[in-house]
């Protein structure tokens, strides 16, 4: 009976071990992955900043010819430029004016041009623009869209905000339970090191076994979340998606991000196992 006894407190301890190893795998794979979606949400904007950035111009109208090289030294922002041609505008007016009317207006219509950006600019970026270029007097009026720029771009960076304040929020919140499961690992080896800290086993070794186990379960997590992004990419649901709009994207690198991912479940496991063996549970 003893031996049944035995055997069925064993079966039961190493059921709520390896509960306790899938609830912090699960826990840091919720990290990483928080941080990924927001480091891929940054990545999407990026790109959609660069496609909105070669579609996005400024309209320059100027009572005199410019060249290129003269735009880009108003303004380190300016990347190149493109006089608007202004013949078809007067091909609709051929029927309606003479020849010499029409030659005479050709030669009193203002230029007009437009000014392409090296990066997609911020709202007071804009207004900067428009007064450095307006302090040409050649140029008569800049337009910059900036009603229209403005609910894009204010749009954007609160999608980013909000999946930002999103992962912080989950990896402050999972922290706490990794926290947690990790002072049930100490509750459950307290006997084992109890016994080394009485043969005078120093702080480190006695806490191996801690270290030990949190380092491989941020192994697997790192392992789970590569796997997971594999199969996102393998299929291509979410990258068929973003190419619709015109966006292409490295959701995941896996390389950078797989290191990167690893270094962050390390780095959690390794604090948090640090603090609950600097800062022992008094209940403990």
């Amino acid at each position: 009976m003893s031996l049944t006894n035995t055997f069925i407190l064993t079966r039961v301890t190493s059921m709520k071990s390896l509960k306790n190893h899938i609830s912090l795998i699960i826990a840091l794979f919720t990290v990483l992955a928080s941080v990924q979606i927001y480091v891929a949400v940054d990545r999407t904007i990026a790109a959609y900043e660069t496609r909105l950035k070669d579609d996005y111009s400024v309209i320059v109208v100027a009572n005199k010819a410019f060249i290129p090289a003269e735009f880009k030294s108003m303004s380190s922002m300016v990347e190149r430029s493109e006089p608007i041609s202004t013949t078809q505008v007067l091909e609709r007016l051929k029927g309606e004016m003479s020849q010499k009317n029409l030659d005479l207006l050709r030669l009193t219509l203002p230029k007009f041009y437009r000014i392409y950006l090296n990066r997609y600019p911020s709202p007071n970026e804009i207004n900067k623009l428009q007064h450095l270029l307006q302090r040409n007097p050649a140029i008569e009026r800049v337009e910059g869209f900036a009603q229209t720029h403005d609910t894009i771009y204010k749009l954007m960076l609160l999608f980013k905000n909000v999946v930002q304040v999103f992962s912080v929020a989950i990896a402050a919140v999972t922290s706490l339970l990794i926290l947690k499961e990790m002072r049930l690992w100490q509750f459950q080896h307290a006997e084992r090191m109890s016994i080394m800290a009485l043969f005078g086993a120093p702080v480190w070794l006695r806490s191996a076994v801690l270290f030990r186990l949190a380092i491989v379960d941020a192994i697997i997590a790192t392992i789970i979340l590569c796997l997971a992004f594999f199969v996102i990419d393998y299929y291509g649901f979410l990258i068929t998606q973003l190419k619709a709009i015109g966006i292409s994207v490295e959701l995941f690198n896996f390389v950078n991000d797989a290191l990167r991912s690893l270094g962050i479940a390390l780095g959690i496991s390794i604090a948090l196992t640090f603090m609950i063996v600097i800062f022992p549970n008094e209940e403990d």
